[in-house]
């Protein structure tokens, strides 16, 4: 966990959603369709709290947590530039497998946007989502991210150098079979575990979760530029607003979850 928190204390993962805005967009516009009208929230994994400020704006009571102290000092610090603290009931630094400040069924919705991507180890991954379960009330959604195995051995074919050892194709292989990504290079991101597109529902409901849905991220439009995506942009409100609902209505089609590099589980706390 250490390697994990100190590159989170380097990395700039508020940035990275503003240069990378699509996959917040998507994933926005799912969660805030499944959330209850009002009520506790719980963002476990949060980083800078991104999301979790949205939901304050939103007027949700929320909980933050994170394993990185320096991410979740800036997420109070974030709040409070916002005028949202009032709206939280705590920033926790917490580690995702054990969430023992919470009494059980503490939340009436959570959202889990990265933990699971630095859990290598499936015995780590499931007590993550046993946990996420423990604290999520009976009939509650919850939001949880995945990256996919597929679309890294995408990355890793087109940018051999960029993710080593994914330079050769014997690593790529072992990669393939296991999931497991090591990044040769240090000070790159973190070790990493990415899932096969077929298992993820699975794996939920046998922690007890009833699925919804699962969406890819970047939809239809992962990749498109900065300045393609501005186009649409520029075309004016209706245009703009038909382009977004393409891409939403898209999100859900199951032929292009592996072109997205990060899923959104939704599923209910049976």
């Amino acid at each position: 966990m250490s390697k994990i928190i100190q590159y989170y204390n380097q990395f700039d993962e508020w940035g990275r959603l503003d240069r990378a805005p699509l996959e917040f967009i998507v994933n926005w516009h799912f969660i805030r369709n499944y959330l209850p009208a009002r009520g506790h929230i719980l963002d476990n994994g949060a980083g800078p709290g991104k999301y979790a400020m949205e939901l304050a704006d939103s007027g949700y009571d929320v909980t933050l947590t994170d394993l990185t102290p320096r991410l979740v000092q800036l997420a109070a610090e974030k709040a409070e530039e916002l005028g949202l603290t009032d709206r939280f009931k705590g920033f926790h630094v917490a580690d995702a497998r054990s969430l023992s400040s919470f009494a059980d069924e503490t939340f009436d919705a959570s959202l889990m946007m990265g933990p699971l991507y630095h859990l290598q180890k499936e015995e780590d991954r499931e007590q993550a989502v046993k946990e996420l379960y423990r604290v999520t009330r009976s009939g509650g959604y919850v939001f949880i991210a995945f990256m996919t195995r597929i679309r890294h051995l995408l990355t890793a074919l087109a940018y051999p150098q960029s993710w080593k050892p994914l330079d050769s194709m014997d690593e790529i292989q072992q990669f393939m079979d296991s999931g497991v990504f090591n990044h040769s290079d240090e000070g790159r991101f973190t070790g990493a575990y990415y899932y096969d597109i077929d298992t993820i529902t699975p794996f939920m409901e046998a922690q007890g979760f009833e699925t919804v849905k699962l969406i890819g991220s970047s939809s239809v439009a992962g990749a498109l530029t900065t300045e393609q995506f501005d186009y649409w942009r520029s075309q004016g409100n209706k245009q703009f607003s038909d382009y977004m609902q393409m891409i939403y209505d898209s999100a859900e089609n199951i032929h292009l979850l592996g072109s997205a590099s990060h899923l959104l589980y939704i599923g209910i706390r049976k």
